[in-house]
């Protein structure tokens, strides 16, 4: 049981260290290339954008940290206290590094004559962000909150999903800066920002399966049980040309733990026979879960 509340409490100093990271991913991405060439994003963000840049002038910070307040609240109820206290977290952090970095940043204007450039790298660092963030159980509020309570329900792609949520916000983004131009910018950070963001996501959830032969496979099993904490199938087989019966450990992880996997292979028996392969999903006990309509 102390092992088990160990991992636990390593899992979530994990999760808030990304959270950090990704939210100054997304505020270098926003703050620096975006906003200065007035080129919009998505979901809250480019809800903020647009208010600083109308006449009311609000700054961004402000109402961004103000319409995220308002979606947490509803967001409670669906997606529990625990994904909502790290969206909390990742929005102050957020907030608070906007403030900090458009403090020290005013005087720089960066790719001013590049807006293209601008685009691409500030969708490239927000797309990251959003997606370190999602891979924590957190977000950056807005639209990704919205995705998170679609994705929990149903298999869909989270870029997909803000990518359509968001077109209406850039578009309307028109009305203040009157530039068709900074529009099209906008539905290219937009794209860029989906295609990162699904890229990141589906990489840190990326798994991989295991065929092994070894006449040592109880002590593979039982290393792989205890130091990478998966479970193992043991299958029966028959090699064709020796027509000795053999035993096959089934193993299904995460990518991340492979090379954990093959070093305990490797001491426990150097010689055994390993097929290694990706797999497009896994579901259940210790992976995703099941994301089906139900009927009544």
């Amino acid at each position: 049981m102390p092992d088990i509340s160990k991992r636990a409490w390593w899992k979530e100093v994990r999760d808030y260290a990304l959270l950090t990271i990704a939210m100054l991913s997304y505020c270098i991405g926003w703050c620096v290339f975006l906003l200065p060439n007035n080129i919009t994003t998505g979901g809250v963000a480019g809800i903020a954008s647009i208010l600083e840049w109308s006449a009311l002038h609000i700054p961004a910070q402000v109402s961004y940290f103000a319409i995220n307040a308002c979606l947490l609240i509803v967001a409670l109820r669906i997606l529990g206290w625990k994904f909502c206290v790290k969206t909390v977290y990742a929005v102050v952090v957020l907030t608070v590094s906007l403030s900090i970095v458009r403090e020290h940043t005013a005087e720089l204007h960066l790719l001013a004559d590049q807006p293209f450039m601008a685009s691409i790298l500030g969708a490239v660092f927000c797309g990251t962000g959003v997606g370190l963030g999602l891979a924590s159980n957190g977000s950056t509020g807005g639209t990704d909150i919205i995705a998170a309570i679609i994705n929990k329900y149903r298999d869909v792609s989270l870029g997909r999903v803000i990518l359509i949520a968001d077109v209406i916000i850039i578009t309307s983004s028109y009305l203040v800066l009157r530039d068709w131009e900074r529009v099209i910018y906008g539905y290219v950070v937009l794209y860029v920002t989906a295609f990162c963001l699904d890229q990141v996501v589906n990489s840190m959830r990326r798994s991989v399966q295991f065929f092994i032969i070894s006449e040592k496979y109880e002590d593979i099993g039982h290393r792989i049980n205890e130091v990478v904490h998966r479970g193992c199938t043991i299958i029966n087989g028959q090699g064709f040309y020796s027509g000795h019966d053999v035993k096959v450990l089934f193993v299904l992880c995460k990518q991340s733990q492979s090379a954990l996997i093959f070093q305990l292979i490797d001491e426990v028996d150097p010689h055994a026979f390993v097929s290694q392969s990706a797999v497009i999903g896994v579901y259940g006990e210790g992976f995703d879960r099941f994301k089906v309509k139900k009927h009544k």
